[in-house]
């Protein structure tokens, strides 16, 4: 019930207060389980999942700072919030994660694992990778645009509603890890998944991916369009 209540609040606030558009929304898994992977720019960020599909049933990594703060760590609670080391391996989180996803709920991640004081894209971290290949399942890209804390907040200061752009890309899958050369696997997964954000942004948000060989070979496909595939089997 609480979920329901501040999902209505979080879509009314957001409507009130922003305007948000959603390109793309035919991408969205109708049914079955999903990973929703996007960028992070900004606290507004958290809540963008609730207002981008009619899913109840997300689940949110959040960095373990968070948990301390007593308006977080409440709503966090009504919005499924698993709390997760960002700089250590955290199997307690992990596991948290699995055992929701095998209830049939949706996973939220931010492979960057904070927010960018930039404004445009950080080095993704392998962890998440590696919890993408674990779980088996398909992963939505999203990139998203206008919520970086300085302009966002500076547009509600001016009394202006900032203009939150979300744009999905077609879902992909990452073969399962291999028992050899895991971290160079890892590292590709990361930058696959990495790249396939960076295709739906802006080119001056994609950051240290700009010019990534793999962030151009999806451009050139079609704004991401093709299946993953490992590196030896491309242009086979």
């Amino acid at each position: 019930m609480r979920l329901k209540i501040l999902r209505f609040f979080i879509r009314l606030l957001l409507r009130l207060l922003t305007r948000v558009e959603v390109r793309n929304r035919h991408y969205i898994p109708q049914q079955g389980r999903f990973v929703l992977a996007s960028n992070h720019l900004g606290l507004v960020d958290a809540f963008l999942p609730f207002h981008i599909g009619h899913f109840e049933n997300f689940v949110l990594l959040v960095g373990e700072k968070w948990e301390k703060n007593k308006i977080v760590n409440w709503l966090g609670k009504g919005l499924n919030f698993v709390y997760v080391d960002r700089f250590n391996p955290d199997v307690r989180a992990i596991r948290e994660v699995l055992l929701r996803m095998k209830r049939g709920e949706i996973l939220v991640i931010t492979p960057e694992g904070t927010r960018s004081k930039v404004g445009t894209l950080l080095e993704g971290k392998p962890g998440v990778a590696y919890l993408a290949a674990k779980l088996g399942l398909p992963i939505l890209p999203a990139g998203i645009s206008g919520t970086f804390d300085p302009e966002f907040f500076g547009a509600l200061k001016r009394l202006k509603r900032p203009r939150i752009t979300v744009t999905l890309g077609p879902v992909f899958s990452l073969p399962p890890l291999p028992n050899n050369g895991r971290d160079e696997i890892l590292q590709r997964y990361t930058d696959e998944i990495m790249c396939r954000i960076a295709a739906l942004l802006p080119p001056e948000q994609r950051g240290v991916y700009a010019d990534h060989p793999r962030l151009k070979e999806l451009l050139e496909s079609g704004a991401a369009s093709e299946p993953f595939a490992p590196e030896g089997d491309r242009h086979a």
